[in-house]
């Protein structure tokens, strides 16, 4: 029986930040397979390990899709490894992607994520984005996953009451709201993502990717301290380095399970 595993990521405390599913393999499955057990979990994304020879192969789902990066489901499959022994904690984490290798390592109380960035391209609005998200942009851009468009205030990011329906019809994977940040944080963000099956995500570690270049360009900065404005929230470290982008967090076990089907 496999051992399946619910971690909130991006926060020191249980019941906040995003969880995600850490599933360990014992051997290769089929996308089906992997898919059911996503929308069984019904979480933002479950991410699946198998063992290779100096790391692992690792996926991700959401209860919908399967997607191509995930920042939160990454960190809570490090601190699984770190956290059942089968990582030393000088060890550093080596997963094989569909973006390619990634890596964390333990820094401190953190975990440190080495990301790809993906900084945005300046675009015009596609046709009811703005008005799906009722709001009005300084700035709209496009990474390779997700629109990023920049308000006026953090009251702005927060009050933002989006039409799920009509940005579900849009071909990208999601939508970054954002603003430069009051107080400890540099920049505040949301995330939407209604056609990879996540109306919003509370604490999204890739787009942090974009929201990272993004922000260190306008402020002159190559580490930022980034807070995700869901209704559980999460705190993410930015460090700039060239084209990676390093994301730092915490990460809590909530839920240990096995998997009978």
């Amino acid at each position: 029986m496999m051992k399946i595993y619910q971690v909130d990521a991006f926060t020191s405390q249980p019941f906040a930040g995003n969880p995600a599913g850490v599933c360990l393999l014992d051997e290769a499955m089929d996308a089906s397979w992997m898919q059911n057990v996503a929308r069984e979990m019904n979480l933002s994304e479950t991410a699946f390990l198998l063992p290779e020879e100096d790391g692992y192969r690792l996926r991700w789902f959401t209860p919908a899709v399967e997607v191509a990066l995930c920042g939160h489901a990454t960190l809570a499959s490090a601190h699984i490894l770190w956290e059942t022994g089968r990582l030393g904690r000088d060890q550093i984490a080596h997963f094989y992607t569909l973006s390619g290798l990634l890596t964390a390592e333990h820094c401190g109380d953190e975990i440190e994520l080495n990301f790809p960035a993906t900084p945005p391209t300046q675009t015009v609005a596609p046709d009811g984005l703005v008005e799906a998200l009722g709001v009005s942009p300084l700035y709209i851009g496009k990474s390779r996953f997700d629109y990023l468009v920049e308000v006026a205030t953090p009251e702005d990011v927060l009050t933002v009451e989006p039409k799920f329906a009509e940005l579900h019809r849009l071909p990208v994977r999601g939508i970054m709201v954002t603003s430069q940040g009051v107080g400890d944080f540099d920049f505040v963000s949301r995330f939407f993502a209604p056609a990879a099956g996540v109306n919003e995500d509370p604490v999204t570690g890739s787009a942090h990717c974009c929201l990272g270049p993004y922000w260190g360009r306008r402020l002159g900065k190559q580490e930022m301290l980034a807070y995700q404005a869901s209704a559980r929230g999460g705190i993410l470290r930015v460090i700039l380095a060239d084209d990676r982008v390093i994301l730092g967090g915490q990460a809590v076990t909530v839920i240990v399970g096995k998997l009978l089907a």
